[in-house]
């Protein structure tokens, strides 16, 4: 059997009938920037997180970096982040001029160690960005009570976590600025690049929507050095289509990870395995389903030889990474980072996954581990 990490047109197959109405009067129309796919699609990204204001741009990685810019943090400035994320985090940061300086994580969920955030913080610190890792809110109670007590802005990087909950409020809502990811293998992903940005701060919306086209706020009159970053109509309207059954896909992601927990439980109990954990007052939507163990590669390659798609988020943490040498990083110094880099790996998730792939999947992955017993 064949089982694949992500399969995209099982879902385009199921939304035919919706997508393709959807995609056809933008293309009658022959508007295709900013319109009104995009501002209804942004009215319901807002009303869907619980925010004010929503302001969509071309990806995830530039609703970080305008983020930051649109909240004035640049050139001397610190921004607190982990090393276990994808390089669209800290890249959003040294794009803007600002440091990144890292925090590690918890091992249990992979998000950052609230615990070890204060003692990060100087006279230069001007932000933390918590990262809702593989799909799981971090603790923002925590977050939230250092950035008041220091006078830090707070911005969520949710690209992996659209409709996680913290404490029944979804990710994107609490601090200064949302940012959100809709590349295809999201939770909530278009056809292409896509991303979106949410703030409860009308200012900031203002700014950023100045800042993703060129800085003006009226044609040819610029007021800020901005960019080129449009959400375009096409995408809009495959998102606007997608969320309305985003409550559900999240739904089914839970049960296969469920399903998934109740197969590797003897597994876990022999500790031949570490499995997802949902922290408490949080609702993991598991954009990613990793497990843990010490032969991780060999397991990878076990699973590929039994044609079973697998990835690893991530095999390098950020303070390793060739790019970032000269801000004198070095092995030891994030370790729970650098452990889960070891022993992480990815198998398939996605709501369209059918329970005899399930059960095919978690049997190899039983098979494999056992076997070393």
């Amino acid at each position: 059997m064949r089982v694949a990490l992500f399969e995209l047109m099982r879902q385009y197959s199921r939304l035919k009938s919706e997508l393709d109405p959807a995609i056809s009067p933008v293309m009658e129309r022959g508007s295709f920037i900013l319109g009104e796919n995009v501002s209804r699609f942004e009215e319901e990204v807002s009303e869907y997180c619980g925010v004010p204001h929503a302001v969509s741009v071309a990806n995830g990685t530039d609703a970080l970096e305008l983020a930051l810019k649109a909240l004035g943090i640049g050139a001397g400035d610190e921004v607190i982040t982990v090393p276990f994320t994808f390089i669209a985090t800290t890249e959003a940061v040294c794009l803007n001029g600002a440091k990144p300086v890292m925090v590690d994580i918890e091992p249990a969920t992979f998000n950052i160690d609230a615990s070890r955030i204060e003692k990060k913080v100087t006279s230069k610190t001007k932000a933390i960005i918590p990262v809702h890792l593989f799909g799981q809110a971090c603790d923002m109670d925590s977050v939230l009570d250092i950035a008041g007590k220091h006078g830090l802005k707070v911005i969520e990087d949710c690209a992996q976590a659209i409709g996680a909950e913290y404490k029944g409020r979804k990710v994107g809502s609490f601090g200064d600025i949302g940012c959100f990811s809709f590349f295809p293998s999201k939770n909530l992903g278009c056809f292409g690049d896509g991303g979106m940005v949410t703030t409860s701060d009308k200012s900031v919306a203002d700014r950023l929507r100045m800042l993703r086209v060129h800085g003006q706020a009226q044609r040819y009159l610029h007021e800020i050095e901005g960019r080129n970053s449009r959400l375009d109509e096409l995408q809009a309207a495959v998102l606007r289509v997608k969320l309305r059954h985003l409550e559900e896909w999240n739904a089914a992601r839970r049960s296969n990870a469920a399903f998934y927990d109740k197969m590797f439980a003897g597994l876990a109990e022999k500790g031949r395995i570490i499995l997802p954990c949902e922290a408490e007052s949080r609702k993991h939507v598991y954009n990613i389903y990793n497990v843990r163990t010490a032969d991780r590669d060999g397991l990878r390659k076990y699973l590929s030889s039994r044609e079973i798609g697998t990835a690893i988020y991530y095999p390098v943490p950020l303070h390793l990474q060739p790019v970032y040498k000269n801000f004198g990083w070095k092995k030891g110094d994030f370790p729970v980072s650098e452990k889960a880099c070891g022993e992480v790996l990815a198998i398939p998730v996605y709501p369209e996954l059918k329970n005899d792939e399930i059960e095919y999947t978690a049997d190899c992955v039983k098979d494999f581990l056992e076997g070393q017993a």
